[in-house]
């Protein structure tokens, strides 16, 4: 990974005291088993407090949002505190994103419900991209660390981020790899390389049609489940799970927000949106039976 730099290490999950609160693989697994529901049903509402967001209290209201308003899950940055925080407000499923496999292995030692390579921000800040085989190999690694495979790996819950700004075709060939390696969930991006040009409505169209574009895409070519994020807000949703996705992930439009209030309110709407759309997932299956 051209020019990547790890880090630095108040994002690493450690300390004795974090410890204290590993949770039993039964819990772990039920409250997974969640979010997997609602996959099946393509309504799950996975909330982002951000993947460099350390700062407690922020990730606190996020949380706090998230579980009065009924999303299918939570999306941290890999820390300790914060993962600790997060699970003494809620008992909705807990992501943990990183780009390093060693903090994802760890996470899973400490509880997380689940565990996200991706997303790739912190890399696009600093001006950096990341090639397809690049994510595939850091997919590998962190298998490997967490004894996850195709056959063997069912109690570690793994979702990768195919970043957006490689080609249609990358996307789609990256996409079927993870899939036979044995991951479970695939998230598209694509608000990094977005071209905005207009304001309201359309500017947030703008936003979001690439990661849309290429939800398309994958889902023609996978079976696995595929998350929409990168852009999306209430305006933006339905058009992610028109377009075929399982799943939408959503940040900057609930964590940047200021007031608790606020933040619960654009939660629920996006919740009530992917409810709109399960109850036509469900009839098309009765029917295909």
């Amino acid at each position: 990974m051209s020019g990547f730099v790890r880090g630095g290490s108040k994002s690493l999950i450690s300390g004795e005291g974090a410890r204290k609160h590993i949770n039993l693989k039964g819990d772990i697994m039920g409250r997974i088993d969640l979010f997997k529901q609602h996959l099946k049903e393509k309504r799950a509402v996975k909330i982002i407090a951000g993947i460099d967001n350390f700062d407690v209290e922020s990730v606190k209201k996020v949380v706090s949002a998230a579980n009065q308003a009924g999303a299918s899950a939570i999306d941290l940055s890999a820390s300790a505190e914060v993962l600790t925080a997060a699970r003494q407000l809620s008992e909705l499923p807990l992501f943990v994103s990183s780009i390093v496999p060693e903090e994802l292995a760890q996470a899973v030692k400490m509880g997380a419900d689940a565990i996200e390579l991706g997303n790739f921000d912190a890399l696009y800040k600093k001006g950096l991209r990341v090639t397809s085989e690049e994510v595939f190999e850091l997919a590998r690694k962190t298998m490997s660390l967490i004894n996850k495979s195709e056959t063997s790996g069912a109690e570690t819950f793994f979702c990768v981020t195919i970043p957006g700004h490689i080609s249609v075709t990358e996307q789609i060939e990256l996409a079927r790899k993870l899939e036979e390696i044995g991951i479970d969930l695939i998230q598209t991006e694509g608000a990094a390389i977005a071209n905005i040009q207009s304001e309201g409505a359309r500017g947030l169209m703008e936003t979001a049609q690439v990661s849309i574009a290429n939800t398309i895409e994958i889902v023609r070519n996978v079976d696995i489940p595929v998350m929409t994020a990168s852009g999306i807000t209430s305006t933006t949703a339905a058009l992610a799970f028109a377009a075929g996705a399982s799943a939408i992930g959503v940040g900057s439009c609930v964590n940047k927000l200021d007031s608790s209030i606020a933040m619960m309110a654009v939660v629920r709407s996006l919740v009530e949106i992917a409810e709109k759309n399960a109850p036509y997932v469900i009839a098309s299956r009765q029917v295909s039976r």
